[in-house]
This record gives structure tokens, sequence and C-alpha cells, in this order.
């Protein structure tokens, strides 16, 4: 049985129908609300692909239901910052040229984001610590180290 639920995403309160108390955050963010900072990688929770802030803490949306996200406060890429004024960590990014193939940038910006938010200083170790769940095929990790320090050493 369908239902309506309300979502708190970018700080803008959205109406979404759920057909499936088991759908997962993700399929709404990108569905309904056509927000496509996050991707579905491995549908598994394992890859990072599909995270989100939820409360400012960094979510896999592709094991996170849409109903359990309900009155909590969700932040995308989007939500972070514009192409015209990116958020310091987004221009760090385009500074040290981190993306490749850009599939795994959602993840690695969100997570670091998080990151920085509860640890504005963190050492290179915190940083590889924190991304190593966050898989890139492209190999572009040292270039997403760089972008992470370079976005604390000017925060």
């Amino acid at each position: 049985m369908a239902s309506e639920i309300a979502l708190r995403v970018n700080g803008t309160d959205h109406k979404v129908v759920v057909d499936d108390p088991d759908m997962p955050l993700l399929y709404a963010l990108r569905d309904d609300l056509a927000l496509r900072g996050p991707k579905f990688g491995c549908g598994l929770g394992q890859c990072g692909a599909c995270a989100v802030l939820i409360d400012g803490i960094a979510t896999r949306s592709c094991v996170t239901r849409a109903i359990d996200a309900k009155g909590r406060q969700i932040i995308t890429l989007e939500g972070l910052g514009s192409p015209e004024q990116p958020s310091r960590l987004q221009a760090a990014f385009i500074a040290e040229q981190a993306a490749q193939c850009g599939y795994c940038t959602n993840g690695m910006i969100m997570t670091a984001t998080a990151l920085l938010s509860r640890q504005p200083h963190p050492s290179e170790g915190d940083v590889r610590e924190e991304l190593a769940q966050t898989l890139c095929r492209c190999g572009s990790h040292v270039r997403v180290l760089a972008a992470v320090m370079r976005a604390a050493r000017e925060g």
C-alpha cells in the first residue's frame, strides 16, 4: 500500500510517495527528487557511491529505507554547494583534480564532509581510514587525499 512521507532534503521539505516500505532512500532522491549526486553503485552499502549526510552522518542511501529518513535532515552533494559557489571541499576536489570518472566522487565528498565537520584538522591517516570503505575504480585516491587535506588546511 502506497503512503506519502515528508523528507527534508537540502533544507527543503518534499513529499514522496512510497509504494514499498523497504524502498531505499536513494530511489526517492534520484527518481522522485531528481538529485543526481548520490549514485547507485553496489546496492549493498559497500561502495559509498550513494552516500548522503543524515543528521550530519555519512550514510549509505542504498541500504537506508526512505521511511527511516522521515523527520531527519538529509543533505546530498547538491546541498553542499553549487557550480558557482562550491563548498570548501568541492573547491579542493576541483583544484586537486580529484575526480577521474567521477563515480566515487559523491561518496568521497560526502564522507569527507562528515569527517571534517567532526574533526576539522584530521591527520592523513585519519582521512585514509575514513575513506577506506569508499571505493574508487580509477585509482584517484592520491588526489582525493590531497583534496581533503587541502580543505582541512583551508578550513
